[in-house]
Parts: C-alpha cells; structure tokens; sequence
C-alpha cells in the first residue's frame, strides 16, 4: 500500500539542485517548502520553477508551499555581532531608544511595540527558550530583567512572552510583498506565521486574490493565544489547514502542555476537514547524524497516530549534511507507524448528519471501503481536490487515488493524508470510456489485479465543481463503464 501520511520538505542551499531535487522526490517528499525568511524572490520563483519541471519528468505531482516569514519578533544586533556570554543572576537590559546595532552585555535593541506589550513580573524566553528573563522593572523606553537561565546570545535572536501577548501584526510589508511573489510562482500552499485570528486568514486571502492566486492558506499556530477557545475555531474555520508549529508554540505554553496541545490541533483540523501539517523538530539530529535518534522515530510515529497529514522536515533538508537520507528515513518510519490498527479504521462523524450530496457520498464512500471485503482502492475524479480531502478525513488503510485534470489539483491533494495524486485529462474522453481508463490506469500502477474491488466517484458531469453524486463499485477484470 502506499504511504498514507506525506513528507514536506524545506528547501535551502544544500538540497536545491536538480540532482537533489530529484532524488528527495524519489525519496518520498509529496511537498516542497519554500521558506521566505530566507533568499530572494528571483531564487524561490528559479527553485519552483525546477521543481515543477522534475515533477513533470517523474510524473509524480509535487506540491509547493510558500512559508511567509512572519513579524520579527526579535532582538536588535550586538556591536561588531558579537555573541554574549549571560550568567544566572545577571542583570540585562530590552531598550527601544538604544541603536539597533549596538547591543552589549548589559543592554540590546528591542521593538517599541514589543516592549509595549510586556509588564513587571512577565517572564521572557529568548533564542527558542534557551535563555529565560524575569522582568524586573517597566518603563515607557526599557525593560531591565533579570537572568534566570543563562547561556550565550547573539543577535537578531527569537523573543517570546509565556503565555503569549506580543502582539505584532501577523503580516508585514514584507509578507505582503512575498505574497505576490509566491501567486506569481504558482504555489499550491501559503503558509503565513504567527497567525492571532481569523482576520489574519481572510486578509491574506484577499491579498493572494487580487495577486490572481488561489492557493490553499495554511495558518501556522505558534503563538499561545491562538489555541484558545476565543480564537482557535475562526483559524480553522478561516483557513484551509493547519500547521503545529511547534517551536515558537512550545516556548509560549511550556513544553509539558505541548503534547496534549499537538493532539487536540490534530483533532479540531481533522474535524473541520481541514488539513493539518506537524512540524519543527521532527529528525532534528540528523542534521549532522545520517540516522534517527529512537526519540524521533517515536515523535514521527505519534504524529501519524495522532491523525496528522504530513510531517515537516526544516533545517533537516535545507542545511543538514543527510537531506535525502533522513526523508528516507522519515518514510520508514511513517510505514512503520501505519502497520498499527489505529491508522486503519475510523469513526469519524459517524454519528452526525451531513448538508452536502459530495460530503455524504465522500465519507460513505470511504465506510464502504474499509467495511466491504475485497476493495483494492478508491478513485475520486476530482475538480479541485475537495472530495479527496473529506475521504482523506476517514481513518483507512486503502489509497485514495484523486484524478484530476485541472492544473494545480494533483499537486494540492499531494499533501492529503491517503491520497495518491494521477493526472488524468478526461475532456477528450467519452463519458462511458472513464471508469475502464481510470482502472486501467491503476493497473499501470500495479494497484489493482482482476477480481479487486474498485470504488470510483464522480459526478454526472466531468470536470465541474461540486458536482460529485455518484459513488459506483467495479469489479477488475469485468466489463466496466
């Protein structure tokens, strides 16, 4: 059976040639980051553009995602970029009025909107939570902290607040630029960071909108008030996917309320089919290590358990000496994770009713097909990949073939859990000829053999959205139309 949970890979330096590129799609990757924290406009638009051509060449779809950088919720520079040395105890500035450029061992730049936000008595995690500060004293231009957990900073480094509260805007100038950029390279996937609400959702859709893009949004959660009852819901609701980012989240809320906050993600994306991405982390040593630790090979395989879409792979691709070796490693174990019952059957929904003819025959479909002995696989002919992602909503153990003819489909279901993307042009076709093509068409996959069951659904009209309304059950081998 093919790998159901799908790999997601950030693209940097070290893996963006052609030979990389090709051998990371044959390793397993479904979906390619492009991080705009980093290069030019010019490198992401050259990157995607070889992306799409080794695609085409292996005919395998791969999707893109652009990764926004995000508000730079951050430190200024230290003189000469010198790195410090803070010992517990020791007393450091946060200084608005200061130059940007001019950090020393007792003081460094900071953002007057950041220092705004925060109050005497806030606790402050810089560099990702490796140095912790007590705020000590509060004015309009400084804040003087304490040092609780020393050890070496340098600049430009990350600032969080426990608890969350720093409120800079989730897109910046920057952002709104690379927006553009990214609808101009096609991408499939926009992800954007440090999302507060759903109003950051829906600003980013009408901005790749009038950039004439349509590409799914991806709201990264990262910040400790988004997961709150208040405004978690109008993420998921706003957006069309999720990401668990769990560097920057895990620093707001504490590590130990990270698992728990992980699953509940997973769950609350799962039940509003919406997609839902785990990140940050995941094979972190193999930046150096051409093999795993047993501590990553348990988080991968929780995430699958957990119900996740994909798992995301960061500096692991972008800079580490292993990129080809730790996706292969990361499809293993994602293999081995989906031997286990839990990934294999579903309740999902099934006590609620449904307002959609697509949605009730999508999850009836896919009850059939765990249910009904001898179902090989599930073909949905799909227009915009929608009926794909609600099966992919159903726990299964069968893959979910998506045909789809218009461009840009394959490659966004390429990151659904379950889904096998087939490019398959049917608007040349006679009506009574498809169902016998797209079989013959598994074949060519060595998916199917006579005598397998197949489940193929699609509307009466190809190649129209909504349309889907049928749902039919051929036998290889027999005379299908």
């Amino acid at each position: 059976m093919p790998r159901r949970t799908k790999i997601l890979a950030t693209l940097g330096p070290g893996s963006s040639d052609e030979a990389n590129l090709t051998k990371l799609i044959q390793a397993g990757v479904n979906v390619f980051r492009l991080n705009f924290s980093h290069g030019s406009a010019e490198e992401h638009t050259e990157r995607a553009m070889t992306i799409r051509k080794i695609a085409k060449s292996l005919q395998m779809p791969v999707g893109i995602l652009c990764d926004m950088q995000g508000p730079k919720i951050r430190i200024g520079s230290f003189a000469n970029d010198a790195k410090i040395d803070l010992a517990e105890g020791d007393i450091f500035s946060l200084d608005s009025n200061m130059d940007k450029e001019a950090g020393n061992q007792d003081a460094v730049y900071i953002e007057q909107e950041l220092l705004e936000d925060m109050d005497a008595g806030d606790v402050l995690l810089l560099d990702d939570g490796r140095l912790t500060f007590d705020i000590l004293e509060k004015s309009a231009s400084l804040a003087r902290c304490k040092v609780v957990q020393g050890g070496v900073l340098s600049s430009k480094k990350g600032v969080n607040k426990f608890g969350g509260g720093l409120s800079a805007d989730a897109l910046t100038p920057k952002d709104k630029a690379d927006i553009k950029t990214a609808a101009a390279l096609k991408t499939d996937y926009l992800a954007i960071s440090f999302v507060r609400a759903a109003a950051d959702v829906e600003l980013t859709r009408k901005l790749l909108k009038d950039a004439g893009s349509s590409a799914h949004i991806i709201a990264k959660v990262e910040r400790a008030e988004a997961i709150t009852e208040e405004f978690l819901p109008g993420i998921i609701e706003a957006s069309d996917g999720v990401m668990v980012a769990r560097g920057d989240l895990g620093v707001e809320i504490g590590d130990a309320n990270l698992v728990a906050v992980q699953k509940q993600l997973i769950e609350a994306a799962m039940a509003a089919n919406k997609v839902v991405i785990t990140a940050t982390q995941m094979m972190e040593s193999m930046i150096t290590a051409p093999t795993p630790t047993r501590a990553e090979v348990f988080d991968v395989a929780n995430a699958v358990l957990d119900g996740t879409d994909a798992v995301m792979l960061s500096a692991e691709t972008a800079v580490g000496s292993y990129p080809v070796e730790t996706v292969t490693a990361m499809a293993r174990v994602i293999e081995g994770a989906e031997k286990h019952p839990l990934t294999q059957r579903s309740k999902h929904r099934i006590d609620e009713t449904f307002e959609r003819i697509d949605e009730s025959l999508a999850l009836s479909a896919m009850y059939v097909a765990n249910h009904l002995k001898g179902v090989k696989a599930v073909i949905c002919m799909t227009e915009t990949g929608f009926t794909p992602l609600l099966m992919s909503r159903i726990t299964s153990s069968l893959p979910i073939y998506a045909f789809a003819e218009k461009a840009g489909t394959c490659e966004i279901t390429a990151l659904y859990k379950g889904v096998v993307p087939v490019p398959f042009e049917t608007s040349t076709l006679e009506p009574s000829d498809i169902n016998h093509l797209a079989v013959e068409k598994l074949r060519e996959y060595d998916a199917v053999a006579d005598g397998d069951l197949v489940l193929i659904t699609k509307g009466d009209f190809v190649n129209v959205q909504g349309g889907t309304n049928t749902l039919k059950i051929v036998r290889v081998g027999d005379e299908i139309r």
